[in-house]
This record gives structure tokens, sequence and C-alpha cells, in this order.
């Protein structure tokens, strides 16, 4: 595990993914408006409900939720190849790491967001983990990083 540092509390790590969330869902509002805008100049087929053109039911499954679930991933990796913290993270003083202390890798990023889906899929369960010793979340756990608290005066962050 990293030495000197602490691992992040279950409070913290929810308060910052609600801080995130808040941006996720602000980047998905904007995909699905671009969606609706090009959507009916491409030729998918459409279903008109009272006199309201939408996409088909289908499509939206087949492409838009697949587009969103890609989307959150990119968000999510990018920050955490980038300083390992989301803006969420940031405000909370929480930074993800290797678990040897080091830089998380891109395959840790995929395997992190996955288990991520199964810790929710499982009701949350996959966060209380966190309780437990070493004090690390499921998809920390899986994806072999840590989440710890930074210091208040910056330093500790890699």
């Amino acid at each position: 595990m990293i030495e000197n540092a602490r691992p992040a509390g279950l409070i913290k790590r929810l308060m910052a993914l609600v801080y995130d969330g808040f941006l996720v869902v602000a980047l998905w509002f904007i995909t699905a408006g671009i969606f609706v805008i090009v959507y009916n100049h491409t030729g998918l087929p459409t279903q008109e409900i009272n006199g309201v053109t939408r996409a088909d039911p289908m499509v939206l499954k087949g492409v838009l939720f697949p587009l969103l679930l890609v989307e959150t991933w990119a968000f999510y990796a990018w920050f955490w190849l980038h300083g390992g913290q989301t803006l969420g993270m940031r405000a909370w003083r929480l930074q993800i790491r290797d678990y040897r202390g080091g830089p998380v890798r891109f395959w840790q990023t995929l395997a992190r967001f996955a288990a991520a889906g199964v810790s929710w899929l499982m009701l949350g369960a996959g966060y209380l983990v966190v309780l437990v010793h070493p004090h690390q979340t499921l998809h920390d756990r899986l994806s072999l990083t840590a989440t710890v608290e930074t210091p208040k005066n910056g330093k500790g962050r890699s």
C-alpha cells in the first residue's frame, strides 16, 4: 500500500462523486442535445408520437447509451491519468494512485470504471468495502489502485 497516505473515507468519496456527478450530467445533456439535433439528418429510424418525431428506442439503447458510457469513462480516465484527481476529488482532497504510489495507468482506468459499475449494480455494496481494512473500495482493489487523502498544503501529489 502507499506509504504516508491515509485512505479516503466513505463520506468524502461519496461527496466527490456527487460533485463529479453534476459535471457528468452536464456532459450528458450536451451530448444528448447534439444527438437530438443531428439524429434527424442521419436517416436512422424514427417514431412519431403525438406529432413529435423522436429516435427509435432501440437506437437510443444501441447508440446513445453506449456513447454516454464511453463519454463518462473518458471524463474520469482523463482526470485520473492527468494528476489522479477529478474536480470533485480535488475539492475533497482525494487522489487516485497506483497501489504502489505511482500514477494510474490506462488499463487501470478501464478496470476501475468497469468495477465501479459493478459496485453500483450491487446497490453500492462495492463502496461499503471501504469500511473494512485496507479501507479501499471494490473498484480500488480490482484495479490495483488506491484512493487516498492529500494534505491541505498540496504535498504528496504526484
